[in-house]
């Protein structure tokens, strides 16, 4: 019997990712950002041949089982870049991609299931002067992005994944077997990849980047998050360091906040609750609960929030966030 499992990162630049200089060519409609993909991907090749993400991993692997030995192995799938489009006055350049060489791993065995490895990535076929660290210290060509997955498939049918490094950008978002979003990597540093990486740091040289993953925000987030970034809002964004507190348990509040980047840590009563990630929304029960902050917010990397005032978002909405946000033992999460 074969069994047939998957794991795929879908790449994409928001419009939160890139600072400095190189953002005044997507200003000025050069280039352009990406919409958040869908919460489904099952073939990511659409998106990509559409110039709607940045590229696609899709780690596919097999093998086959007899009598509950494992018999054969292998890999299927691979990586794409998507190619890029650069709007010049009336004209419109499309420039090919430079994808680079699938990296996979000799699958791993443990006498139930296999661990298979894949790296793949490239980069945007556009000239992107920049310095780096190491020699020539001058390129032209744009930084590499990647991604590394791991897929685990046992004997008995059940599988597993995780992300084992990536590219500080762009966005990675993770979907499962069945083509559903289930985690997603949770920040960027756009200075480092842009400025600071090169060939020589990267997986096709020996080197990967770790990365922190975190829980995929809620429907109802998405839509409040909509609402907090509407066009006229009154929103203010702030940039907090790893290891800051964007709020104390028990100090008084008024705003909620949206997080647009990095990872940020729910603590209540000195207890870690949660760790959450891009687009989570946070502060609610602040509204509902005397003004008081029920918890302590961390930042675990570098984050950057958007902040506004609850108005505009019904206390309807505010209560379902708040009970989405309390585990199953009682305890309140982001607020």
């Amino acid at each position: 019997m074969r069994i047939e499992r998957s794991v795929l990162s879908v790449s994409w630049l928001p419009s939160e990712a890139v600072s400095g200089a190189p953002r005044l060519f997507f200003d000025a409609g050069l280039n352009h950002y990406d919409a958040p993909p869908p919460d489904v991907v099952q073939d990511p090749a659409p998106l990509v041949a559409g110039n709607r993400v940045r590229a696609a991993n899709h780690l596919r692997a097999w093998i086959d089982v007899n009598d509950g030995e494992i018999t054969g192995v292998g890999y299927s799938g691979g990586g794409l870049i998507s190619r890029s489009t650069v709007h010049v006055l009336d004209h419109e350049l499309t420039f090919a991609p430079i994808p680079y060489p699938d990296l996979r791993q000799e699958p791993a065995h443990d006498g139930s299931a296999v661990t298979f490895v894949q790296t793949a990535g490239g980069h945007a076929g556009f000239p992107a002067p920049r310095t780096t660290p190491d020699p020539p210290f001058l390129r032209v060509s744009a930084p590499l992005i990647w991604t590394t997955l791991s897929l685990t498939i046992g004997a008995d049918g059940s599988s597993r994944s995780e992300v084992r490094g990536a590219s500080p950008v762009p966005r990675h978002w993770i979907y499962d077997d069945s083509g559903a979003l289930f985690t997603k990597v949770g920040s960027m540093d756009f200075a480092t990849w842009y400025w600071a990486s090169s060939e020589e740091r990267s997986p096709w040289r020996g080197t990967d980047l770790p990365v922190v993953t975190t829980q995929v925000e809620t429907a109802l987030e998405r839509r409040l998050s909509a609402q907090i970034m509407r066009p006229g809002r009154r929103v203010r964004f702030a940039n907090v360091a790893a290891g800051e507190t964007l709020v104390r348990q028990g100090e008084p509040g008024d705003t909620v906040f949206l997080l647009l980047d990095g990872v940020v840590r729910v603590e209540v009563d000195d207890q870690v609750v949660a760790d959450v990630g891009p687009g989570a929304v946070l502060g609610e029960r602040a509204m509902l609960e005397g003004g008081r902050r029920t918890s302590t917010l961390r930042a675990v990397t570098a984050c950057r929030v958007a902040v506004g005032p609850p108005d505009g978002l019904s206390s309807q909405a505010l209560v379902e966030l708040s009970a989405g946000h309390r585990r199953e033992d009682g305890a309140a999460t982001p607020s």
